[in-house]
């Protein structure tokens, strides 16, 4: 199984100025800096939770169906399953309709169920899930411990910035970090 992002979050779970006044910033010296922490701090907290922390697009590829008729959704939260293609020998592109299958968002992790086993994909990669993904379109969406995160992670690489070597070490997870994202964490398939 492997998983792409096709279209990334359009915001952010915190805004510049929620950063901004977390540090007590109020120039525009460092706005550029923060913004690609924010980012990054997004991106590391997803990874080490297993969560989209806001809505994304993305698709799941599967060389064939697992054994039985369910496929895990390795991505959470899950908020839909758009769309289930199969490539027959020739590599076209045919459409497995919603009637062929249901979502259990109710599962740990999520699942797509299908009412039939379909017949095996043709070749490497011949199954593609298109689901999305994230707690919502808005940074309000996402709950309040992993939006902190986020700007504690952010104010934490801010203030250590310069930092080498051992000393930066401690830097990367700053206390109370790991409190604020474990019940957020996904267990791994």
């Amino acid at each position: 199984m492997t998983t792409a992002l096709i279209s990334g979050p359009t915001i952010e779970p915190v805004t510049l100025a929620d950063v901004k006044a977390h540090l007590r910033l109020d120039t525009p010296d460092e706005d550029r800096l923060l913004q690609a922490a924010i980012v990054a701090a997004r991106v590391h907290i997803e990874a080490v939770t297993r969560r989209c922390l806001v809505h994304q697009l993305w698709r799941i590829y599967l060389d064939e169906w697992p054994e039985g008729r369910s496929v895990p959704i390795p991505l959470s939260p899950l908020i839909a399953v758009n769309q289930v293609t199969f490539y027959d020998v020739a590599g076209v592109p045919r459409q497995w309709g919603a009637e062929n299958w249901r979502v259990d968002v109710s599962a740990s992790p999520a699942r797509l169920i299908a009412k039939l086993r379909p017949q095996p994909a043709l070749y490497d990669n011949g199954i593609e899930i298109d689901v999305v993904a994230g707690y919502g379109v808005s940074s309000i969406d996402v709950p309040a411990p992993l939006r902190q995160a986020v700007m504690v992670l952010v104010a934490n690489w801010y203030e250590a910035r310069g930092m080498v070597g051992h000393e930066f070490a401690g830097a990367i997870a700053p206390p109370g970090f790991d409190a604020l994202i474990a019940p957020y964490k996904v267990r791994q398939l």
